[in-house]
């Protein structure tokens, strides 16, 4: 992922066609009786074309598949479940972009 922004805002004068992944939750669960969060995480790629993107959208995917076994802090990631994509998905504010995205839900228990 050299060369790939990766944050949850965009980056200063971003037209969509920079190389960039925007990480966000978009919703998810707490389920209290097991301690276990379930947040579904979006992960929407730009790229200069459409193959770039494609392939920086491959690979953030695969980078979130191995987080499994990862612990921050006091958490544990337990269990990553692909919910959706990469799928080609056209943004018509930013009409030279040219992204994907990929919802992705991330299974994490305190430590």
């Amino acid at each position: 992922m050299t060369g790939v922004t990766v944050d949850n805002r965009t980056p200063v004068g971003f037209d969509g066609t920079q190389q960039v992944v925007l990480v966000s939750r978009s919703g998810g669960v707490w389920i209290d009786d097991l301690h276990l969060d379930k947040p579904l995480i979006d992960l929407e790629v730009y790229g200069p074309d459409k193959t770039t993107a494609h392939g920086i959208a491959l690979a953030a995917r695969a980078c979130v598949l191995e987080l499994v076994g990862t612990t921050y802090g006091t958490a544990i990631v337990t269990d990553i479940d692909e919910a959706d994509g990469p799928r080609w998905l056209p943004d018509y504010n930013r009409p030279a972009g040219n992204r994907y995205l990929a919802t992705i839900r991330v299974s994490i228990r305190p430590a």
